[in-house]
């Protein structure tokens, strides 16, 4: 989406604050023994409150309000009753949604209680990656600069990436171009990232695997040496400068 007026902006600055609060809620209210499904009603009641509608619901009949991925799961973890919250955890919570013709995505992992399986740097490095990828975008840089960047920094702190997910555009629709933001250098993609346009920008750091592959449910993303990956992301509106962080409100960094 390219913002072209003060009410489109105004319209993805509420969305972006309702995900981000939603997201920062949900993980204050995870803990030990609670189930991912009642994590996930309760983020769904947060979104009810705002008058916001549950995007990956609403786009594609995901089956829960948002994605709670645990441990081995890489992104887009179904809700389940079945699946009880444990010390130590390392959870990813994405939240994604749409009021009033809007839409707006984040995410982040985070260990839940004490860190006794050592996820810790996994997770900091992820946000870090985030943080200095999101600094250095702007109009006119290539998509595939920010790639390079994203993918250096995951080698130089002992990890690698998963080539196969992705950042994308985002404003009147989940998923808009360009849908290739990806997390390594791919010297095919000449686009650049245009000012005053809306992107959601992601990080998939794993300590092993490169690619995430269907569970067997149609939805959930593992990967297949049981290796772990720490997903964080902001929706974003591109300037001349420092892009604008839309989902402030998650309080990913703080």
């Amino acid at each position: 989406m390219s913002i072209s007026n003060e009410s489109e902006l105004a319209g993805m600055q509420k969305i972006s604050e309702v995900v981000g609060i939603t997201l920062r809620k949900m993980r204050e209210y995870a803990r030990p023994g609670m189930s991912t499904k009642e994590l996930d009603e309760y983020g769904g009641s947060l979104l009810s409150h705002y008058n916001a509608r549950s995007a990956p619901n609403l786009a594609y009949g995901f089956p829960g309000w948002t994605c709670i991925s645990v441990n081995n799961e890489v992104a887009h973890g179904i809700p389940s009753e079945k699946t009880i919250l444990q010390e130590g955890d390392l959870v990813n919570i994405d939240v994604s949604a749409e009021l009033n013709g809007y839409w707006s995505d984040n995410g982040g992992s985070f260990v839940l209680g004490q860190d006794i399986h050592n996820h810790t740097n996994l997770v900091e490095a992820s946000r870090k990656i985030l943080y200095k990828a999101i600094q250095h975008i702007r109009g006119g840089v290539k998509i595939a600069d920010i790639g390079n960047l994203i993918e250096k920094e995951a080698h130089m702190s002992g990890y690698k990436v998963i080539r196969n997910l992705a950042g994308h555009g985002i404003g009147r629709s989940l998923h808009e171009e360009p849908s290739d933001i990806v997390c390594y250098y791919d010297r095919f993609n000449k686009t650049r990232f245009k000012k005053n346009s809306v992107v959601a920008i992601e990080t998939f750091i794993s300590t092993k695997a490169s690619h995430a592959y269907d569970k067997g449910d149609g939805w959930t993303l593992v990967t297949k040496d049981k290796s772990f990956v720490a997903q964080h992301e902001h929706t974003i509106l591109i300037t001349d400068g420092k892009p604008i962080i839309l989902t402030e409100a998650n309080h990913i960094w703080n």
